[in-house]
C-alpha cells in the first residue's frame, strides 16, 4: 500500500493506508467517518470521493490485494510460457507474499467480528476476481484439444479455486512456521491436488470435494 503524505494530494491509496494504520493503532474499526477524517486532517468530502462507506474500503482493500498482485505477476516475462497449473501456483504464492506484508492488518480484518461469515463479506470482490483469474486459466485450456480438462465447467473450477482459496488462507491465518514456509507447501500440495482432482476425477467427485473445502474453512 503507499504510505500516506502530509504533502500529497488525498488519493485511494493514502486514505487506504490511513486506515490500515487507523485500525492498527487503535485496535478497531473507526466509529465514524468524521473523527477519522479529523484525526487524519482530511476533509470528509475527500473520503466519500473515493469511498461512500468503511465497508466500501475494506472490499477495495482486497481488490487493491488481487491488482497488485496481478501486476506483480504479469511483469515476469516467463508468466505467459507458464502451464495453467503454474500460473495458479505463481498467482497463490505472490498473492499469499502480499498478504505476509500486511499480516496484521490481515489478521485484524479477518478477525473483527465474531461471526467468520461476517469478516467474508469484505472478500466479495476478491471472489470475482480470484473466480474470472480461475475462469480464464480453464478457457484458455478448453482452447487446447489435447488437455483433459475441457470437459470440465469453467464456473465449476472458478467455485472450486475461491473454495481453494479459503483453505489456503485459513492456513496462513494460523501457520508459525518460519517465512510461512508451511503455508508455501500447503499452496504446492493443494493446487497439484486441484488440478488432479478435476483433471481425473468424476464430477460429483469434485462436488463432494468442493463441499469438504468449504467445511473445512468454516470449522
Amino acid at each position: 500500500m503507499v504510505a500516506k503524505s502530509k504533502t500529497s494530494k488525498v488519493s485511494e491509496d493514502s486514505i487506504i493506508s490511513m486506515y490500515m494504520d487507523y485500525v492498527l493503532e487503535h485496535e478497531s474499526v473507526p466509529k465514524s467517518i468524521y473523527k477519522f477524517c479529523k484525526q487524519n486532517k482530511i476533509a470528509e468530502t475527500d473520503f466519500y470521493s473515493f469511498f461512500g462507506s468503511v465497508e466500501n474500503l475494506q472490499k477495495e482493500i482486497w481488490n487493491k490485494f488481487y491488482t497488485n498482485t496481478e501486476l506483480l505477476i504479469l511483469k515476469n516475462e516467463e508468466y505467459q510460457g507458464f502451464s495453467k497449473k503454474e500460473k495458479m501456483l505463481a498467482f497463490f504464492y505472490t498473492f499469499f507474499e502480499m498478504l505476509t506484508l500486511n499480516r496484521s492488518y490481515v489478521l485484524f480484518a479477518l478477525k473483527q467480528n465474531s461471526s467468520p461469515l461476517k469478516n467474508l463479506e469484505q472478500l466479495k470482490g476478491l471472489r470475482q476476481h480470484i473466480k474470472a483469474f480461475a475462469t480464464g486459466l480453464i478457457n484458455d485450456a478448453n482452447a487446447d484439444k489435447n488437455t483433459k480438462i475441457t470437459k470440465y465447467n469453467p464456473q465449476l473450477f472458478s467455485e472450486g479455486a475461491w473454495l481453494q482459496f479459503l483453505f489456503v488462507l485459513k492456513f496462513w491465518m494460523g501457520d508459525s512456521s518460519p517465512g510461512f514456509e508451511k503455508t508455501d507447501m500447503a499452496i504446492e500440495k493443494s493446487i497439484h491436488t486441484v488440478f488432479d482432482i478435476f483433471d481425473n476425477t468424476p464430477l460429483e467427485n469434485i462436488l463432494d470435494f468442493g463441499k469438504f473445502l468449504y467445511k473445512e474453512t468454516f470449522a
